[in-house]
């Protein structure tokens, strides 16, 4: 009775191990990694490209600038003060220049300009040739009280008449002023008379749509500054995105469409990206195997590239071929559909990666039955 107990025993053990072991059964297949499409990254608006920060096979994170575009930069003309902006970022300069004459305007540092003639200048042969850009000092001619310096800017209708642009002294609107060479107002150096008036603002209009403003109302600037920077087109509701072209999802870099110095459309592909979102683990399924996996199994997928650590993740099958891949490929190649090898068939597991998934690693899958 004993001995037969214990075989008793022995058997429901054995039992209850192969159940187990049933329940827990798994059907190993490998795999690779790959994914179900790339996201394109687009141009915000016409320009060429600057400057490209990625390559293909590189990862970005979503927010990461990949590229800069180049911009039209519109500089100062002359040194002096922003006294009006019209200009917005987004706007079109066009509308803006019909609309108030210019995007900015720049008042010069010389407050003052003459519009002078050489008719009474001292008789000698050389006053009666002025040179642009020369430096002159002048004087009023009712009292002498007011004094300056300034600039020959340019001619007049003819070369006896020329403009000063006064950058030193204090003057009265349409005061007359005698124009010398010699700083101590010598006589034999006087090359003219003129009037004083007030200097024009300069217009400042670029073409295209404004980008960036970097100058605002009342700022002095240098000349040459950097004052705004347009693109070519209009922008999408007058909205400015910056030079800067920013990924909006995170992934691996797939293609790099426009290298530095190519011209790119509105809306131009700048680069595309396989997202985390689309990739997925491909695996090769044998005829004979069909029958151990399906839609809806959760998979275990164990990375073990690196010798110090295995990673798992947790995925499920989406999806299950009904074409026999091995066929396909021969049919793309230009053959016929005979089988010429055994058939394989593909399912496609989803599932959620980090950092350091890469795109055609390989992966163990276990199927859970």
């Amino acid at each position: 009775m004993n001995q037969m107990l214990k075989r008793v025993s022995a058997l429901a053990a054995a039992l209850a191990l192969t159940l187990c072991a049933c329940a827990g059964a798994e059907t190993l297949f490998e795999g690779v990694v790959t994914s179900s499409g790339a996201t394109p990254v687009l141009a915000a608006f016409g320009a060429a490209v600057d400057q490209m920060n990625v390559s293909p096979g590189d990862r970005v994170e979503k927010g990461q600038t990949v590229a800069q575009l180049r911009t039209t930069r519109v500089y100062a003309p002359c040194e002096g003060t922003v006294s009006g902006v019209f200009g917005a970022e987004g706007d079109l300069t066009d509308g803006v220049n019909e609309r108030y004459g210019a995007v900015l305007y720049v008042e010069p540092l010389g407050k003052y300009t003459v519009a002078a003639t050489t008719e009474k200048a001292y008789n000698i042969s050389e006053n009666r040739f002025v040179h642009i850009g020369e430096t002159v000092f002048l004087r009023c001619v009712s009292d002498g009280s007011h004094q300056g310096r300034g600039v020959v800017k340019g001619y007049g209708d003819d070369t006896s008449k020329y403009n000063v642009e006064v950058i030193a002294g204090e003057f009265c609107i349409q005061e007359t002023v005698a124009i010398y060479r010699d700083e101590n107002y010598d006589a034999k150096s006087c090359i003219g008379r003129g009037d004083v008036a007030a200097t024009a603002p300069v217009a400042v209009k670029g073409s295209g749509s404004i980008l960036k403003m970097h100058v605002k109302n009342g700022d002095s600037v240098e000349r040459g500054e950097l004052l705004f920077e347009t693109v070519d087109g209009a922008l999408d509701g007058m909205y400015s995105p910056g030079s800067q072209v920013v990924s909006d999802v995170s992934g691996i870099v797939a293609t790099v469409d426009a290298q530095p110095g190519a011209s790119v459309e509105k809306g131009g592909k700048i680069l595309t990206v396989y997202t985390d979102e689309s990739l997925q683990v491909q695996l090769p399924v044998a005829e004979a195997d069909l029958s151990l996996i399906q839609v809806g199994q959760k998979v275990r997928l164990e990375f073990t590239w690196d010798p110090n650590q295995t990673t798992v993740f947790e995925g499920e099958v989406v999806s299950l071929s009904y074409l026999n891949a091995n066929a396909a490929a021969d049919t793309s190649a230009g053959g016929t559909s005979t089988q010429t090898t055994d058939p394989v068939y593909t399912a496609i597991v989803s599932f959620t990666p980090d950092s350091t998934v890469r795109m055609g690693m390989t992966v163990l899958a276990y199927v859970q039955d």
